[in-house]
């Protein structure tokens, strides 16, 4: 009995993190139906995770072999999704702890602390629990030390992390109603700040007129076959027709194939989203739940897309401006012996819209555009940093894309090694 509850329970994730969802549904006193249905979604979502996770992983590691092959030096592609899933088999009882854990500390520190945010991106906290996860593990610590440190750390961020973008929220909003619970909160606090110091705020990008063809960019599974698309044929130019063709396609066209490869790609990360879409979507109701009865007079935090409509033009300059620093980047990181961060449309889509509406809010056009850049500077150097500091532990073709998460990740290692635990 005692192997069936630590090994076969405790030692599932999907099942670990259904059971969260059950017992914050049967808190709220909801109907049988709710119930059974939330705790098997929620099951269902980790599992449909782990499969488009092997879909996403093949076509990632046939880009590393053809980016290796054509410039000699090691490709990485930032994707949250795809290293949280990938990370499953070795730290998902680990990451499951931590994330359920860390929500009961996110409450209690929004209970008793001035820190009044109940952080309720629910995919987020997946992937931080998981960047702690891993780090944590590179850093010596095992079983329940590891459960509690995690935790702990988790909670932090997610409480502190809104409270740094707060003052900027307020001014975008103009109210005081959520907070902003996104990861990517570094970028964003560097570009209001960035804004500030060389933008002009009644400048605004709201006053430029952006053309409707590229509305498509707000489509993330287009866009995402769309860049990858031109990431892989670019690639398999420079890899030539004859390594790809005897070594990796068995023989089809390597253009066909490399086109194949980008769309699966895509259709990786569309079935890794609808999984985290599916898990969210059952578990954050229920830990809203439960926070709602234990941590009265708190703030939402909420997913960063919230202040797009603030400020739609500056979405897109957020974007473009932030994947321009991507692509420069990608000349830069091998000059200082660092692994090539390849940009990943989904972070730089994601976090440099976010930046621009936040550099926008201080600086105007000026601060979109610069503060979205240094955004994608961040984005870039730090994930490769990061890689550095996980060793041997470092996935393969892939890496955590959001500033927050590279920052946390240097943090807790650097501090395990200066106890000599790392």
């Amino acid at each position: 009995m005692l192997n069936l509850i630590m090994k076969d329970i405790l030692g599932t994730p999907s099942i670990l993190v259904g059971l969260f969802a059950l017992v914050g549904l049967l808190v709220q006193r909801k109907s049988t139906a709710d119930v059974v249905s939330g705790t098997l979604k929620t099951i269902m979502g980790f599992i449909i995770i782990g499969a488009g996770a092997n879909v996403l992983i093949g076509a990632l590691n046939i880009f590393s072999q053809m980016f290796d092959h054509a410039f000699h030096v090691s490709g990485v592609i930032p994707n949250n999704e795809a290293i949280v899933a990938a990370a499953q088999s070795h730290y998902g009882t680990s990451t499951a702890l931590i994330m359920v854990l860390g929500m009961v500390f996110n409450i209690l520190l929004a209970r008793y602390t001035r820190f009044k945010y109940i952080f309720l991106t629910g995919h987020h906290t997946l992937f931080m629990a998981c960047l702690i996860a891993v780090t944590l593990s590179v850093g010596g610590l095992t079983g329940a030390p590891l459960i509690l440190v995690g935790s702990i750390i988790l909670g932090l961020c997610m409480v502190l992390f809104p409270a740094l973008l707060q003052p900027y929220v307020r001014q975008i909003t103009g109210s005081d109603d959520f907070a902003i619970g996104h990861f990517g909160s570094i970028g964003y606090f560097v570009s209001a700040k960035i804004g500030k110091w060389f933008g002009n705020k009644e400048a605004t990008t709201e006053q430029i007129k952006v053309p409707k063809s590229l509305g498509f960019l707000r489509d993330t599974s287009v866009a995402v076959s769309l860049t990858m698309t031109l990431f892989f044929i670019f690639v398999a130019l420079f890899a030539g027709k004859g390594y790809i063709e005897s070594k990796l396609s068995g023989g089809s066209n390597f253009i066909v194939f490399s086109l194949i490869q980008a769309i699966t790609f895509a259709a990786g990360v569309y079935i890794i989203l609808a999984g985290v879409r599916m898990l969210i979507a059952e578990i954050v109701p229920a830990f809203k739940g439960i926070a709602e009865k234990v941590a009265p007079n708190t703030k939402p935090a909420l997913d960063c897309p919230t202040v797009f409509p603030f400020a739609p033009n500056a979405v897109i300059i957020g974007f473009l401006f932030s994947f321009i620093a991507g692509l420069l980047s990608m000349f830069i990181l091998p000059a200082v012996g660092l692994k090539v961060i390849v940009p990943g449309l989904v972070p730089h889509f994601f976090t440099g819209a976010t930046a621009g509406v936040f550099g926008n809010v201080t600086g105007g056009r000026r601060g979109a555009m610069i503060g979205s850049f240094a955004n994608g500077l961040i984005i870039s150097f730090i994930p490769a940093v990061l890689l550095v500091f996980l060793g041997n532990v470092g996935f393969e073709g892939t890496t955590f894309g959001d500033s927050d998460f590279g920052i946390v990740g240097i943090l807790v290692v650097s501090i395990m090694k200066l106890f000599g635990l790392a």
